[in-house]
């Protein structure tokens, strides 16, 4: 799909959204019936991008990972719409205060970008930095909910 900060590719499998990658179009696994599931997340994210406080409802199916990267990924889809935390943050959250790096490890080898999250995950001074869909991403997507956000605060939307 067309977005406003590059071409998505959205993968899915017999469970749901496997993969959003930035740039291209992941290859798909083997599915029986992709069709409705697919349509749905493209559906929310058009939605998301168009400017609406989506909250993504479409099934995940993330299969891969560590233990430590998978709670990681958990706690990032929970952060709510516009939104931030910081590494240190979610590290705490998942019960390892001092693995902020590890957090970012996590985040940048997230593979459901936008629905999970990682782009809300801040530095401890509140700076932008890494971002595996690159910084410029990070910053559109952090923009876009903050524009939202401020319009539905306001009724200015």
């Amino acid at each position: 799909m067309q977005a406003p900060i590059d071409a998505l590719g959205v993968a899915v499998d017999d469970a749901g959204i496997c993969r959003v990658q930035f740039g291209g179009v992941p290859p798909n696994r083997n599915v029986s019936e992709p069709d409705e599931v697919l349509a749905r997340a493209v559906d929310e994210l058009t939605r998301y991008f168009a400017g609406e406080d989506v909250a993504f409802t479409v099934p995940l199916s993330v299969t891969g990972g560590s233990e430590f990267e998978r709670a990681v990924w958990r706690e990032l889809y929970a952060i709510p719409y516009a939104e931030m935390r910081t590494y240190g943050q979610i590290a705490a959250a998942v019960g390892d205060p001092d693995a902020a790096r590890a957090v970012g490890t996590a985040c940048n080898r997230n593979p459901i970008p936008v629905i999970i999250p990682c782009h809300r995950v801040v530095g401890a001074d509140g700076k932008l930095v890494g971002f595996g869909g690159g910084l410029w991403r990070k910053k559109v997507l952090l923009e876009l909910e903050a524009r939202v956000r401020i319009e539905k605060e306001f009724g200015l939307g």
